[in-house]
């Protein structure tokens, strides 16, 4: 990740440096696309790539990057979100549509909510106390980091610690749906969160 602070980098975008535009978004992927798996419920998974609706919200920060207000991470942070969310609303509904099935139709405020609470159990991800205000940029800064760590893990270990973590289901039903026994998920989990550990030093 670039140590450039997020900050000189949006005002190096509005003056319409192409590479610190570049450099800004490359530097958020990894936080967006755990955001997004862990809003892909069973129904989604395996139906829609993940990858793709983050390539798809980075492409629309990039074509509507003039019309974002903002002038800090945190600011552009919620924009990104608010993007991703709408993105995979489209997603759910789009397949919704397809199977026919209007018990799996989720609403808008839904899925911002969904990804506003993943966000939340990021930022809360590295400490367990609630933050000061003072501490609050430094526990958004953790998500972002703590989110582009999880995202270069394998992906078993991935998968483990969205299911456990973000989505908070028992180990009985992750492995159900990873066809593993809950004694190794919990081990899967454990050896996740040590490779996590290691990746954030």
């Amino acid at each position: 990740m670039s140590t450039e602070d997020a900050s000189d980098l949006i005002q190096r975008c509005r003056g319409g440096d192409a590479g610190a535009r570049d450099l800004l978004f490359t530097r958020y992927l990894g936080y967006l696309q755990i955001l997004a798996r862990a809003q892909l419920g069973r129904h989604l998974r395996g139906k829609c790539d993940p990858s793709d609706v983050v390539q798809m919200t980075l492409l629309e920060a990039h074509r509507d990057f003039s019309a974002f207000q903002g002038c800090h991470e945190p600011e552009l942070l919620a924009w990104l979100r608010r993007i991703l969310a709408h993105n995979l609303f489209n997603e759910a509904r789009r397949f919704a549509a397809q199977q026919r099935d209007a018990t799996r139709e989720v609403s808008l405020d839904q899925v911002r909510a969904g990804v506003e609470n993943s966000s939340m159990i990021l930022a809360r991800g590295l400490a367990a106390n609630t933050p000061s205000p003072s501490q609050a940029a430094v526990r958004r800064e953790d998500a972002v980091r703590l989110a582009v760590a999880v995202s270069s893990l394998p992906d078993d270990y991935q998968t483990v610690l969205i299911l456990r973590v973000f989505e908070e289901l028992p180990a009985e039903e992750v492995a159900q749906r990873m066809g593993r026994t809950a004694g190794a998920v919990r081990m899967l989990q454990m050896r996740a969160l040590e490779a996590l550990r290691e990746q954030l030093g």
